[in-house]
């Protein structure tokens, strides 16, 4: 009986603990419910050990018996029930069971109370006994919703929920086999049944588990620091001392007639060396962080704070902004009002960046090899000022620059470290939370410090990408330009290679003359382009394709052999810069010319298929490879014409091809020569129509009422 009492007894006590924790903290409905569930089970446990004891009737413990399977069969509906809430059907069914599972306890109930007031025995129906039958069909159904909510917990939540299955199953797997035990040999094993409450016991920490792993629902309960700081220093003298006296036993067996004195000797010193760690200032400080670190929970909401900083800086683009943010933000976590950045500039010094309430003085420049930057880089430490000047031997004898003494209220030095290379610091000014500043502190100034960092980092990053990216297009500009420039000199050039042998020919100076005209209104609109930048040289107009194919030949007729024109069909239209287009066209019979014989033929052909407009520039030239074209002849800055060429003409010519929506298709053959196919969008014939009434001057009313009608339209 006795080990009954003690039995239940323990299990009283530590489910009413259990259920006393779980009232503290959020209130949640699953944690509230399992509190009033333990409740009843304590309740029950201790009427069990009173009954134990021959003190209590047997009616109110086995009452209270129903009541705790009651609850948590209840409990498990609860859990089981947002599973079920897909359906109507499914919800009937839910509903139904409940009441099944209520009229089943009733009927247990009167079952309890039948044999207790009228003295019945045990019913017996077919060598079944009924009422051991019906707390073996309870604990089943306890199985079996354990088992439901097991198979329907989502797979991210399992990992709480399987502790908790654990621990309720088990007591109901324990309550199946003891009555399942008691209906086989007709009697309750009081082994079994004594047992009962130490099983109620071990079933405590899975739960506890699985309440501290559910999502808003652990535990909250405050113990003093300084309790548990005295309790844990305690606890380990008692361990040392324990060490130490069973090292003073064998001290004293293997010691001889020397023994007992050694003994005596080795238990002072141990006394002693115990003082000296007990006032070692150092060792009680280690003790104390070791306690707050993993004895309590921690004195800001991580989260909370993390979101607001990364919040604060990922909504500034501009550098100053996300730099004043940086010192705000950092100083926002402890309460400070004011404070100042420091970046590393030129890569040699630490200059003064940005100010948030916090005036600095001049000259607070830092060097990158002085002791500041070099203690900041090496120790990573969070510099508090009183403490340096309190025990400036904690720094290492640091010597702090005579310009942060100047600050009034300057408190704190965050550094500001991008993997282990220290890119500036933030001063902060004094706070009230100074007093309570410890290793938390610190921890989080250098977790904000370190994405500070790698923000400011990226920005300064990002704007050098933006800064190369412009140079990237002035120089792609400047190259094209040189290449235009290259080939109006070479017409030039031709000019006056010419010159000695027609001088004197009318045809040849009004020819020269005409080419001189065209280089210099060429020279002219390239003049323009470089005032206008990109967006000039992109400009679009309407573009007639014979008419431009025909003044490219003209332009190229000092090469040999001279180009062709045949024009298939007319008036076909493309949205380009007109400029641009003769150029590339120009490029492309400029390298016709240089790859076939003065007596071979160059033909720039014009046609149409389907919806595109089409021009073939072909020539009898020498030809290229498939491979030569496949990777070379696109590539810019690949030429094969050795420093007379820049290997930006063919790459140049698909790029702008491309940005009209059009493509190009090179064939070539070894020895036979090439075709260079350009493929271009034909314009709206509408739209064409339009503007050729508009520029030849008739209908011009009607014509911009149907350009403005257009331009509606593409909106």
């Amino acid at each position: 009986m006795s080990t009954a009492v003690v039995s239940f007894a323990s299990g009283a006590l530590a489910w009413l603990v259990t259920g006393l924790l779980l009232l503290t903290g959020r209130p949640r409905p699953r944690k509230r419910r399992l509190a009033a569930v333990s409740g009843i089970t304590a309740l029950w446990l201790a009427f069990s050990a009173w009954h134990a004891s021959g003190r209590a009737l047997f009616l109110p413990t086995q009452l209270l018996e129903l009541s705790r399977d009651y609850a948590w069969l209840l409990l498990l509906c609860f859990m089981l029930s947002p599973a079920l809430e897909e359906g109507e059907h499914a919800r009937a069914r839910y509903r139904r069971f409940l009441v099944q599972c209520s009229a089943f306890l009733l009927f247990l109930v009167s079952l309890t109370l039948y044999r207790f007031y009228l003295g019945h025995p045990i019913l017996v129906l077919d060598s079944i006994d009924v009422y051991i039958a019906g707390y073996l069909t309870v604990s089943l159904l306890g199985l079996v919703l354990v088992e439901h909510i097991w198979r329907n917990t989502r797979r991210e939540a399992r990992r709480s929920m399987r502790y908790f299955c654990l621990g309720v199953g088990s007591l109901f797997a324990y309550d199946f086999y003891l009555y399942s035990n008691a209906l086989l040999f007709q009697g309750i094993d009081p082994v079994l049944w004594q047992a009962r409450g130490f099983v109620h016991v071990l079933a405590i920490p899975p739960l506890a588990v699985a309440v501290m792993r559910d999502r808003g629902g652990r535990i909250d309960i405050f113990v003093s620091r300084r309790m548990v700081f005295h309790t844990l220093t305690l606890l380990a003298a008692g361990i040392y001392l324990l060490a130490m006296g069973a090292g003073g036993y064998y001290v004293r067996n293997l010691g001889g007639t020397w023994g007992t004195v050694a003994q005596v000797a080795f238990l002072f010193g141990a006394m002693l060396v115990l003082g000296l760690l007990f006032v070692s200032e150092k060792v009680r400080a280690y003790l104390r962080v070791f306690i707050n670190k993993h004895f309590f929970h921690y004195k800001y909401d991580y989260r909370e704070e993390w979101l607001r900083f990364i919040g604060m800086l990922s909504t500034q683009s501009d550098e100053q902004t996300l730099r004043e943010s940086v010192v705000r933000g950092i100083a926002e976590v402890i309460g400070s009002k004011g404070g100042a950045l420091w970046w590393r500039v030129d890569g040699r010094r630490f200059a003064p960046v940005a100010f948030w309430n916090l005036k600095v003085p001049e000259g607070a420049v830092v060097d990158t090899a002085d002791e500041l930057a070099e203690f900041l880089g090496a120790e990573e430490w969070v510099i508090n000022l009183e403490e340096y000047r309190r025990r400036p031997e904690l720094y290492r004898d640091l010597r702090l620059p005579e310009w942060l003494e100047r600050i009034p209220r300057a408190a704190l030095v965050v550094p500001l470290m991008l993997r282990d290379d220290l890119h500036g610091f933030v001063v902060l000014d004094a706070t009230p939370a100074l007093k309570t500043f410890n290793w938390e502190d610190c921890d989080l100034l250098r977790t904000l410090g370190r994405e500070a960092a790698s923000h400011l980092a990226q920005l300064e990053a990002s704007r050098a990408l933006a800064e190369a990216r412009q140079f990237e297009t002035f120089s792609r500009m400047s190259t094209y330009v040189v290449h235009d420039l290259k080939n109006l000199i070479g017409q030039l050039s031709l000019v006056v290679t010419n010159a000695e042998r027609h001088r004197g020919n009318p045809e040849f100076m009004e020819d020269a003359i005409r080419t001189v005209a065209h280089s210099v209104e060429k020279m002219n609109r390239l003049l323009n382009h470089l005032r206008g930048g990109v967006a000039d040289r992109e400009a679009k107009g309407t573009v007639e394709l014979c008419a431009l194919l025909e003044d490219v030949a003209r332009t190229m007729r000092n090469g040999r052999p001279l180009p062709e024109v045949d024009c298939q069909v007319r008036n076909q239209r493309v949205r380009a810069n007109p400029d641009r287009l003769a150029a590339v066209i120009g490029h492309v019979v400029r390298n016709a010319q240089d790859a076939t014989p003065d007596d071979g033929r160059i033909v720039m052909r014009l046609f149409k298929q389907g919806g595109e407009a089409v021009i073939e520039v072909q020539d009898t030239g020498c030809g290229m490879t498939e491979e030569f074209i496949r990777e070379r002849l696109f590539r810019p800055f690949d030429t094969t014409k050795g420093t007379a060429g820049m290997g930006v003409g063919a790459h140049e010519v698909r790029e702008f091809v491309e940005s009209l929506g059009g493509r190009v298709e090179v064939l070539s053959r070894v020895g036979e020569g090439t075709t260079f196919r350009i493929r271009l969008p034909v314009s709206d014939e509408r739209e064409n129509r339009v503007q050729l009434q508009v520029v030849d001057g008739s209908r011009t009313g009607n014509g911009n009422q149907e350009r403005q009608e257009i331009a509606g339209r593409r909106g």
